[in-house]
């Protein structure tokens, strides 16, 4: 009874943190702009299932791709045993779901064998960022916490995986040795080799091991559930969300300010009256802002984002801005946003909502230098394996830079003034725009 109570509380803990966690990070994302992103749930669906449960963009890299799809289908599959480990620890039973039989079996089997591949995909990832040192892992966005926290995740789970091993090697011998509580259940196609090492050891001794890494394991996993909300590993819960509320319009297709677009529509339409008095502003509505130029002026899909971001690097390695050795990383603006959004969330959970905190986006994390690199190409979107929009956040910072500071580069200001003196982005009369077709 006193294993079963101390699970009890522990288990009880990590949820209570777990949610905690998880409800100011939606706080987070829905201090956004709302967007209506409801239409076409058939296609969305079919995008969630193609894009986040069946790793299609993963295969554009086919070894990574591989490896990550092991360590994927390791984590996911491994919630099942999970599950058995918690029955057990609640009502105080040993392999509770060994009443299935052979197929009980046949699992444990399967996860001994994918327990052993996501070791070996963990150790392939731990060199290619530590000792080949793969140029996209080390931009300078990912110094200090952002490396340290690739690391972390790679050895949580190979000792999380050797700890299953390990519990199902003495819990083997146990089963074969009769001891009291260890009920036959199981195929076990690797620990029993791995058995070898522990079968000249006592029962006492068994037990105490099996009992630790039963614990090491389950409160491990839970360690884990509540490392994901301050870790990139987030995205495995919400890459599910985030590609459903995918934006299926053609890539490249900018999005209206409403408010720019209704002058607009105003000045072209022959009814209008020019002379007419605008109508009364709001005196409750909050003013109108041009772009955006801190993270509650980005919609909360640009917020969700940011959250999904893996940190794998993908969009930067893509990007021709930064191959040409410009400052921008597409990587390093949703990183920024993030960083940004969890300042903001601390700062309304110690002052409140209302509480600035002299800070911005733009300027105290992403600089001018960095939107206007931007080609605007979006090879970063292309790239996401979450499909996350990089350029979205760009493009409204960029819009702010121009309507709201007028801060435009002078390359662009020219242009914009020819484009309306001239007709074209050229400095030449309209009469002489065709002057290059004529014969000499």
């Amino acid at each position: 009874m006193i294993e079963q109570i101390s699970f009890g509380i522990v288990f009880v803990l990590a949820i209570f943190f777990f949610v905690r966690s998880v409800r100011k990070i939606t706080r987070n994302i829905k201090l956004g702009r709302d967007i209506d992103l409801t239409d076409n749930r058939s296609e969305r669906l079919m995008t969630m299932v193609r894009v986040a449960l069946g790793q299609s963009k993963m295969g554009a890299r086919p070894v990574a791709g591989f490896m990550h799809f092991l360590v994927y289908i390791g984590f996911i599959l491994i919630n099942i045993e999970v599950l058995e480990i918690v029955i057990d620890g609640i009502a105080g039973t040993h392999r509770v779901l060994s009443f299935m039989g052979g197929f009980y079996d046949f699992v444990i089997g399967f996860f001994e064998i994918l327990a052993v591949l996501t070791i070996l995909a963990c150790a392939v990832f731990l060199v290619r960022r530590n000792v080949i040192k793969i140029k996209r892992f080390w931009n300078r966005e990912m110094s200090g916490w952002p490396s340290s926290d690739a690391n972390i995740i790679l050895f949580t789970e190979i000792a999380l995986m050797i700890a299953l091993l390990t519990m199902n090697a003495t819990d083997y011998l146990l089963q074969g040795r009769g001891a009291d509580h260890y009920i036959e259940a199981g195929s076990f196609p690797i620990s029993k080799h791995w058995a070898v090492l522990f079968a000249g050891m006592t029962d006492s001794t068994l037990i105490g091991i099996e009992r630790f890494c039963w614990w090491f394991h389950i409160v491990g996993i839970l360690g884990f559930l509540n490392y994901l909300p301050i870790s990139k590993h987030f995205h495995i819960i919400l890459a599910f969300p985030n590609t459903y509320f995918s934006n299926l319009k053609k890539k490249g297709q900018f999005t209206n300010l409403e408010s720019v677009k209704k002058e607009v529509e105003i000045m072209f339409d022959p009814n209008a009256d020019p002379y007419a008095a605008p109508p009364e502003p709001d005196p409750n509505a909050e003013p109108v802002r041009f772009g955006a130029k801190d993270v509650q002026d980005l919609t909360w899909k640009q917020l969700m984002d940011s959250y999904t971001c893996t940190e794998c690097g993908r969009c930067t390695s893509e990007c021709p801005a930064n191959q040409t050795g410009k400052l921008l990383s597409p990587r390093k603006i949703m990183m920024s946003t993030r960083d940004r959004l969890d300042e903001v969330g601390k700062n309304i959970d110690k002052n409140g909502r209302n509480q600035e905190d002299g800070k911005s986006l733009l300027h105290d994390y992403i600089t001018p230098e960095e939107l206007w690199a931007c080609t605007s190409c979006n090879a970063c979107v292309q790239a996401c394996p979450v499909n996350i929009d990089p350029l979205s956040i760009i493009v409204d910072l960029r819009r702010y830079l121009v309507m709201e500071e007028s801060a435009a580069p002078q390359e662009l200001n020219m242009m914009s003034t020819n484009i309306e003196n001239n007709g074209a982005p050229w400095q030449m009369s309209m009469a002489d725009r065709f002057n290059w077709a004529t014969e000499e």
